[in-house]
């Protein structure tokens, strides 16, 4: 029983030190990040429309996992922004990051000030639904192969990304119908 007890309070004292989320972290990095086993990457590829993602990421609509782009090229993704200028006028852009493959179901994008690591958290059997996150909390996505649909694998996704530590207000629903 001592065992026991002490053993609960090292983890209570890990979680207090954890870095809780806010100012731009969205996740307890102190709770492991964890990558699903999940791993065909033709099945990955193509286009995902952005379902859910943190504040931060509010422009983002679309995310295309381009895979191998060429015998002499690595891996690559193309984020597609909504941009508006301060007249309201928008427009969609997209541009195309290298992706250093960390592992399995891990990249590091190039291009951004910071290093961005892309983990699929979880997808879903028929690669309809996936969840995006990062070990530094800084963003997290749900990405669809549909704009509408699939509330369940949707509502999935959010509780995985929960259960790896992002906080249950962090993501924040986009796109059209009420199941998102």
């Amino acid at each position: 029983m001592r065992a026991f007890l002490s053993a609960m309070l090292a983890c209570v004292m890990l979680t207090a030190c954890a870095q809780p989320p806010g100012n731009g972290v969205y996740r307890d990095t102190g709770q492991p990040l964890s990558v699903t086993t999940r791993s065909d990457a033709s099945r990955l590829a193509g286009d995902w429309v952005v379902r859910s993602a943190t504040p931060d990421e509010a422009g983002l609509t679309h995310v295309t996992y381009l895979g191998r782009t060429g015998a002499d090229r690595g891996e690559a993704f193309a984020l597609t922004r909504r941009v508006c200028d301060e007249n309201a006028r928008c427009e969609l852009r997209r541009s195309t990051r290298a992706a250093m493959p960390l592992g399995m179901n891990r990249w590091r994008l190039a291009g951004d000030e910071t290093p961005r690591e892309i983990w699929v958290v979880w997808v879903d059997e028929g690669y309809r639904t996936a969840a995006i996150g990062t070990p530094d909390g800084s963003f997290g996505w749900i990405l669809d192969r549909a704009a509408t649909g699939g509330a369940d694998r949707i509502t999935a996704a959010r509780e995985i990304l929960e259960f790896n530590g992002y906080s249950a207000g962090a993501l924040r629903a986009r796109g059209t119908g009420g199941d998102t």
